[in-house]
């Protein structure tokens, strides 16, 4: 067992581990605002440990408007600063930065795809090296760690749980992207 799901499983982990091993780590995600947030809190969590963002998830999500691609590419320079103020979030200019653009891309990606998920859709099956150097081409902040954890996280690279752990089954019920075809 992969040592995530071990340290969940065993409740070595802060409660909110829980929650997102069994309900939502490598189960597909739908809508293109969830996904936007996932690849926010990705990128927020570099250089920290995943229990400080799970803690402040829903600091984020406030914070940057539950989401909303639309409303985050439109920040101006006041959003930036009251981001950049806020105590509950990871207050980096560079992340908060990346956000933002990132935000403008997915609307790009949107205009020509019709949503974020059909141009992941679209892109796979892509090794991880094929991912990272699309994602690096695409959006800011993301490196082959951010990029491997969002694709393992969403369900679109294998790898969130082992196949021993008990949620392994569940992630696959729901017919994750790797699932259905992969590259080694």
């Amino acid at each position: 067992m992969n040592s995530y799901c071990q340290a969940v499983l065993d409740k070595k982990l802060h409660e909110v581990h829980t929650h997102y091993h069994n309900k939502e780590y490598g189960f597909p995600i739908k809508e293109d605002d969830e996904l936007f947030g996932r690849l926010l809190l990705e990128i927020n969590q570099a250089g920290l440990s995943w229990d400080t963002i799970l803690k402040k998830q829903d600091n984020f999500r406030k914070a940057y408007s539950e989401f909303s691609i639309k409303k985050v590419a439109n920040y101006k320079e006041k959003q930036r600063a009251r981001l950049l103020s806020d105590a509950g979030i990871i207050r980096n200019k560079l992340k908060v930065n990346a956000a933002i653009h990132n935000a403008q891309q997915i609307l790009l990606l949107q205009k020509e795809h019709g949503s974020f998920k059909k141009w992941l859709d679209k892109n796979h099956p892509l090794s991880k090296e094929e991912w990272v150097k699309l994602f690096k081409k695409t959006f800011k902040f993301t490196g082959g760690e951010i990029t491997n954890e969002f694709l393992m996280s969403t369900g679109y690279l294998k790898g969130a749980h082992s196949e021993d752990c008990p949620i392994y089954e569940k992630t696959l019920k729901k017919k994750p992207k790797w699932a259905q075809s992969s590259k080694p």
